[in-house]
């Protein structure tokens, strides 16, 4: 129970951090959660957890979101997670998540450094974003971090960033989830963890959502790419630490 307690607590805080970064909680909880469940089933919580905390999102940020880049953006990334969550069960992990760590290191760094830069929110750029993002979800169980850094590098408001990338995470993670669950990684015996984490989703967002009303639209910026940075580094560690 003690166990429990402790996961839904840290669940909530990974909800939190998802919410004020913009670019949900699966890049936070995935770790949280390969500490108490098999990886397999780490993927298929994962997806069924972020579908509530994005319809959550969706409800409280329902009056910004930008049409084009659900479009070009979000269809690209259903259609990649789809064929990564597929392949997930035929490739070792661990080189991808490295190569992912570096570059999220090495391009929140630039951002945050080279305070001028920004990039053009064209089809081309929505359309290698949405790749990137949902081909890596599909495979590692996250690709929130490389949507975060696209939608970061359009420099788009808070309210749009979030809802926008809500609604297209949400698609993501319906279409995954599908998959895991073919896959077998959906397993009965952790099914009571739902409940809890739509509570963890809907009370997170609603504290992330308050938090976001106290900052600026370019602290915002700093605290995403800051996450993001984080994010590749306990990656990197997590995965160089055993050898």
């Amino acid at each position: 129970m003690d166990y429990l307690i402790i996961f839904i607590l840290l669940a909530l805080v990974a909800e939190i951090l998802g919410t004020v970064g913009g670019f949900g909680s699966s890049v936070f909880f995935i770790p949280i959660a390969a500490l108490f469940l098999d990886f397999h089933s780490v993927l298929g919580i994962t997806a069924l957890f972020h579908v509530s905390s994005n319809l959550t999102k969706i409800a409280m940020f329902r009056k910004g979101f930008d049409k084009n880049l659900i479009i070009y953006l979000g269809i690209p990334a259903v259609i990649f997670v789809l064929i990564g969550a597929y392949f997930s069960k035929f490739i070792v992990s661990e080189g991808l998540e490295v190569g992912l760590a570096i570059f999220l290191v090495l391009t929140s760094l630039t951002f945050l450094f080279v305070k001028n830069i920004s990039v053009t929110p064209s089809k081309r750029n929505s359309i290698i974003g949405g790749v990137l993002s949902g081909g890596i979800a599909g495979l590692i169980g996250t690709g929130g971090a490389i949507r975060g850094l696209t939608l970061t590098s359009f420099k788009l408001k808070p309210a749009i960033f979030i809802a926008t990338s809500a609604i297209i995470d949400l698609g993501v993670d319906s279409g995954r989830g599908v998959v895991y669950w073919m896959n077998g990684y959906v397993h009965p015996h952790d099914l009571y963890l739902i409940p809890l984490l739509v509570l963890a989703s809907i009370v997170g967002t609603y504290i992330g959502k308050k938090l976001l009303n106290k900052i600026s639209e370019s602290k915002f910026r700093t605290i995403v790419l800051i996450l993001i940075l984080i994010t590749g580094i306990g990656t990197l560690v997590k995965v160089i630490a055993p050898f």
